[in-house]
């Protein structure tokens, strides 16, 4: 997919919905992410959520976004997403565990529109510089460590958790 540099951007009161089976393959789309990431429900449903993810948005949020969920637990998180014209739109995303009968059966995410002054002044400096730890290491798996580190390392610096930290930004969103 070519990246065109473009942001397109979704009304305030909309919200994007998605779930996910524990692999991470879509088994539903609301009208407004269909509509946001330029894809027909057929196109999606059974394909890996990540279809629509930048290749600008660090690993290790998604790193922490995954082992987070994988432990029944919610997280929150700034996201920039392609569509399928290669076009991008930012995110606040808000992901929870789906259960049944107690058991984990696939994940729900509910995306809002996020404050664009957050997203220039804190999340892109940040995700650039993660990105930059990946992006150099010739090895993808330390890269990714490395870029992990980097993370909890300004989380531990600001004393607060990564739920803390968004939560934080959030508040004016």
């Amino acid at each position: 997919m070519h990246y065109t540099g473009n942001e397109v951007f979704f009304d305030r009161n909309d919200l994007i919905v998605s779930k996910t089976d524990l692999k991470g393959l879509l088994t539903y789309a609301n009208h407004t992410f269909l509509e946001m990431a330029g894809y027909e429900e057929s196109e999606v449903i059974g394909q890996p959520h990540n279809m629509i993810r930048s290749p600008y948005m660090p690993r290790a949020v998604f790193e922490l976004l995954w082992t987070t969920i994988a432990k029944g637990e919610e997280i929150f998180a700034y996201v920039v997403n392609l569509t399928k014209t290669g076009d991008h739109y930012w995110v606040i995303a808000h992901v929870t565990p789906s259960r049944e009968n107690g058991s984990i059966v696939g994940y729900h995410s509910t995306r809002r529109v996020p404050n664009p002054e957050t997203i220039k002044t804190v999340i892109e400096p940040l995700y650039d510089q993660l990105k930059a730890i990946e992006d150099n290491n010739p090895s993808k798996k330390d890269g990714l460590q490395e870029s992990v580190a980097a993370l909890m390392s300004v989380l531990s610096d600001k004393g607060v958790s990564y739920n803390e930290f968004i939560a934080s930004l959030a508040k004016d969103d």
